[in-house]
């Protein structure tokens, strides 16, 4: 698969609609009562980038955003302004954010996740596409420090500690992170709806597996 390592531009997302969509396979029984599986282990979220678009200025950077792309050919990295760091939007990334691993002594490479609560219920969302700079590690309440003690492959959300953290202690970090997607059609409507501005009814974008 190709992936092109470049953000759709963050200004233009801003103002974009969309979310996580899971796919549930519901039968209901004779009796009235429902089976329900998903056949899906993580969600998939989808965009539509068309509502944010202001200008003509805005229509000619997303056109040459998507012939770059070559429409869906090409995935790229999308910031989701609702869900794009592991703290609350409002704080700062900490590097007890969130737990990734524990340590065994001999596992040096962790994947970077986020995990999702709600009463006893969790999700843990891998993440494959962390922001270089942003992003904070430690192990058992101990900040490290980039570079010296761990080093982070920002094209698959893989942490690699210099030192493999010791039995039983837990592995942590915090981060900012893009969603890997594409576009969601080969082509692009556009409409001048006055000389200054355009509009772009409907741009859909959906993650992709990576």
């Amino acid at each position: 698969m190709s992936f092109h390592e470049i953000r759709f531009p963050s200004r233009l997302s801003f103002g974009s609609v969309g979310g996580p969509e899971r796919l549930t396979e519901v039968v209901t029984l004779a009796n009235g009562f429902e089976e329900r599986n998903t056949p899906w282990a993580h969600s998939r979220r989808r965009y539509d980038a068309g509502v944010g678009m202001r200008s003509l200025d805005d229509v000619s950077e997303l056109i040459a955003f998507f012939e770059a792309r070559r429409g869906r050919l090409h995935g790229f990295r999308w910031k989701d302004w609702a869900d794009f760091k592991t703290s609350l939007s409002a704080d700062r990334v900490s590097y007890i954010d969130q737990r990734i691993g524990t340590g065994d002594g001999a596992t040096t490479v962790f994947q970077l996740s986020k995990t999702y609560r709600s009463g006893e219920q969790t999700y843990i969302r891998p993440i494959s596409k962390p922001i270089t700079g942003t992003i904070r590690a430690g192990v058992q309440d101990d900040e490290l420090d980039e570079t010296r003690h761990f080093t982070v492959d920002a094209a698959t959300g893989l942490i690699t500690f210099a030192e493999p953290p010791d039995v039983g202690v837990e592995v942590t970090a915090g981060f900012e992170f893009d969603v890997p997607v594409r576009f969601d059609a080969d082509a692009i409507m556009t409409s001048v709806a006055s000389f200054h501005a355009g509009e772009v009814p409907d741009v859909p974008v959906v993650e992709l597996r990576v």
